[in-house]
Formats: C-alpha cells, sequence, structure tokens
C-alpha cells in the first residue's frame, strides 16, 4: 500500500525563490522573464500559468510529469545558481506558489505563480545597475535583458529597472542588489522606492539618457572624422 502526503491547506500562499533571465518584447510594450532549465523557451509575466512543455494535456503539475513551475524553499539556494557561468545574467525572482503545487525537499512544483520581487545584480563591470540592457540574445519576440550601469549601456536597447516593473506589471517590484559604486553612478532604486516616479528613479532616467546622448555624441564625432566620401583623413 502506498502512503500519501495529507493534503496542504495553507493560510497563505507559500513563498519561493528562483533565477529567471528578464526579457522585453521586440516593441517594447512588455516584460516579463524566461526560465534557466525545464521550459526556458517559453517566456512568461508576472502573473502565469504553467503548461505542459512537453505538450501532454494534463494540468501542470502532474505527479509523472516534470511540468510546472519550479522553485526553491531557501533565498540562499537560489542565489547559489546565480554562481554558475550561464547564470551570471540572470535575476533572483521572489515568487508566491498558487494554486495546486508539489512539495519537494528543497522546494516546489507547482501551477501557477505571481513574481513579487525582482532583485538585479551588478553590471558586468561591478557597478550597481540602474537599468536592463540588451544582453545580446533572446527568445523569437522576446529580448534577453541583462544588468547594466549608465557607464556600459551606450546605445544598446535598455529600460531602467522601474520601467521595467512598469511594463512588467502586476505590481512588480525590482530592485538593485549589491556592486562597487562608481563615480557618478546614479542611484540605484531600493525597496523602499514608491511606485511612482521619485528622485532615484528619474536620477536612473536622466543617467541613462545621458550615457545614451554620450554614445551618439561619440558616434557622430566618428562619422566628423572620417569625412562625406566616409573614408580617412590619412
Amino acid at each position: 500500500m502506498r502512503l500519501r502526503l495529507p493534503a496542504e491547506r495553507p493560510t497563505e500562499p507559500p513563498t519561493g525563490y528562483k533565477i529567471a533571465h528578464p526579457v522585453l518584447s521586440q516593441g517594447g510594450a512588455r516584460a516579463g522573464f524566461t526560465g534557466v532549465s525545464l521550459g526556458g523557451a517559453l517566456p512568461y509575466g508576472v502573473l502565469a500559468d504553467a503548461s505542459c512543455v512537453y505538450g501532454r494535456r494534463h494540468r501542470p503539475p502532474a505527479r509523472l510529469c516534470d511540468c510546472g513551475f519550479h522553485c526553491v524553499h531557501a533565498r540562499a539556494d537560489a542565489e547559489a545558481l546565480l554562481c554558475t557561468a550561464e547564470h551570471r545574467t540572470a535575476v533572483l525572482l521572489e515568487v508566491s506558489v498558487l494554486g495546486a503545487y508539489i512539495r519537494f525537499e528543497r522546494g516546489f512544483r507547482y501551477a501557477r505563480q505571481r513574481v513579487r520581487t525582482a532583485t538585479v545584480g551588478p553590471c558586468a563591470c561591478g557597478a550597481p545597475a540602474s537599468a536592463l540592457a540588451d544582453a545580446g540574445w533572446g527568445r523569437p519576440g522576446w529580448r534577453a535583458l541583462a544588468a547594466a550601469c549608465p557607464g556600459c549601456v551606450r546605445g544598446r536597447t535598455a529600460v531602467t529597472l522601474t520601467g521595467f516593473a512598469r511594463l512588467a506589471g502586476e505590481g512588480l517590484r525590482t530592485v538593485a542588489g549589491g556592486g562597487l559604486p562608481q563615480p557618478g553612478a546614479a542611484p540605484p532604486g531600493g525597496p523602499d522606492v514608491p511606485a511612482g516616479l521619485g528622485v532615484p528613479e528619474l536620477a536612473a532616467e536622466a543617467a541613462l539618457l545621458q550615457a545614451r546622448l554620450d554614445w551618439f555624441q561619440t558616434q557622430l564625432a566618428r562619422l566628423g572624422e572620417r569625412g562625406p566620401g566616409g573614408a580617412g583623413r590619412g
């Protein structure tokens, strides 16, 4: 006889942690995330329902399948995944586990989730991130984004952390993680930043625009040195 664990009926949705890559739609009107393992080809929104990646007609999470969203119980376990080379540009998500779920020793596999907070790590240069910029890869119709400071954005497609949260909707909060402050860098948004645009958000927006302007001025200067014929001045 096979013993089964008693059904859980929590008064509040359980909390879990996972990592994912932030993505921006091709037209720039929507924002979401894409996973780092099973189902990574299917971007999802802040509030989303899981579907079986194998195309089967059962409802996730099926006991005899691997389908459904996945997360771990401990924040430290999710942060540890960010140490691997292939996950360095991912962000840390705090999620509410909704709907049916299966509890495991280290985490959940479940049917529905709401992403509450996305913590963005530092820019590749080590400075605190003020934006999410084109990471150079993506999915059909979606650009993957990575943390960037104002000095590293340059001419890439980018959105500020607050702007990403607005596009994602559903009350998502974005938080800038650790980094080494750089001279002249805009202060990153913190967990106490209100929903509207405050001083940190406006400073980040201004720094991002200034970085883009500096990059375009550099490109114009190079074109001017080449002359109307496009040749160098030897």
